[in-house]
């Protein structure tokens, strides 16, 4: 149901224990079949001590309190993964603003075209099919966020077509883009990149992220040497990553991926190596923290600076959120009213209500037109 803490789970777990031998005094039960006079407690459900309460609703929706759980147990992964914490201080406004988000996505989801609920469809689907190619890490991020994978698709897809929606309330211009190209020049420039294919054979488990046996490492070993001969041969380099790698990411496209010498997720032994290389011709065996690489360069590209064709859609997109940005925080406030939303939790209301307030005094005496007339 929800994601608890060890603590709140030993506290759960004697409230259960008490609970169960005061219903059972309350109102003792024989087993009439036997013959016995041994006592039986009614069967309890989790929900009857901690119901699922809704914690917000509006026309058409409500938001239950293990939505809002597993919205920060992301959100705490999130920022957990990049070395940092949210600290007590900062939680209740994390827990309001992840609320704001949770009904903002149901009322624009409701407000959204056809046109937008398929973008965000395509947008999830996207999405989907990366995690797919790394098994494993999809179904951490479902263990970790305790949900399936249907559920993480539905969030995924309501969360793309909200997005779209607030894209599709601002205008940015052809001129726009255009004008942030040109002043901002060095955003676009583009390191020389290598292309090449590669081969991997893991040396540390990719679940745990542990280094494997040295009678293992030697089995990969034996495995690379027999790859790297076959590929000096002059066999089908392709075939060979069908053949031998464990880089399930990059197996589906013959190995094949692009860097530079700054990518920091490519081990640096690996870059070296690839730099070095020309075009179609095969490494020996690389050793890096991970396993064992060989790599075959196809192509050098050149540092330059990226045409505009390439990256308008990215600027656009960028431009749009930045507006909407600047005009979420008095449209969200237009939306909740329209929606008749409601904030039941009284914490939680009370934030709410002190956030909204900070908003209308800012655009306090600010000539601001209506949310939503930007198109």
């Amino acid at each position: 149901m929800k994601l608890f803490n060890g603590f709140f789970c030993a506290l759960l777990g004697a409230a259960v224990i008490g609970s169960t031998l005061a219903k059972a005094g309350d109102k003792p039960a024989t087993n009439a079949a036997a013959g016995s006079n041994v006592v039986t407690a009614p069967t309890l459900k989790l929900d009857d001590l901690l119901p699922d309460v809704t914690v917000a609703r509006g026309k058409g929706f409500e938001i239950k309190r293990s939505q809002l759980d597993q919205t920060i147990v992301s959100i705490r992964s999130s920022i957990a993964a990049q070395g940092k914490s949210i600290t007590a201080e900062q939680m209740p406004i994390v827990e309001v603003q992840c609320l704001d988000r949770l009904i903002l996505v149901q009322i624009l989801n409701g407000k959204a075209t056809d046109a937008e609920k398929a973008k965000g469809k395509e947008e999830a689907d996207k999405r989907l099919e990366l995690f797919q190619r790394r098994g494993d890490v999809l179904q951490r991020q479902l263990k970790a966020l305790g949900m399936s994978q249907e559920t993480l698709y539905k969030n995924w897809s309501q969360e793309a077509t909200f997005q779209e929606v607030l894209r599709n309330k601002v205008t940015v211009t052809d001129d726009q883009v255009k004008k942030f190209y040109d002043e901002n020049h060095d955003r676009f420039l583009q390191p020389e990149l290598v292309r090449v294919s590669h081969i991997l054979f893991l040396t540390t488990d990719p679940k745990s992220g542990m280094p494997i046996s040295d009678d293992e490492k030697l089995a990969k070993k034996k495995k690379a040497d027999e790859a790297v001969k076959r590929a000096h041969a002059g066999e089908d380099f392709s075939k060979l990553v069908k053949d031998y790698s464990e880089d399930v990411a990059a197996k589906d496209d013959g190995g094949e991926i692009k860097f530079s010498r700054e990518t920091a997720s490519i081990p640096p032994e690996f870059i070296s190596a690839a730099f070095i290389l020309q075009t179609n011709q095969v490494s020996d065996i690389v050793t890096s923290q991970i396993g064992y690489h060989i790599v075959k360069l196809s192509e050098k590209i050149p540092a330059k600076k990226v045409e505009l064709v390439e990256v308008g859609p990215k600027i656009k997109e960028y431009l749009q959120n930045l507006e909407v940005e600047k005009m979420l925080p008095k449209y969200s406030l237009q939306l909740k009213k329209e929606a008749g939303v409601e904030i039941l939790d009284e914490k939680l209301k009370a934030l709410e209500d002190a956030e909204a307030e900070k908003v209308l005094k800012a655009d306090a005496g600010n000539d601001v037109k209506p949310m939503g007339a930007a198109k």
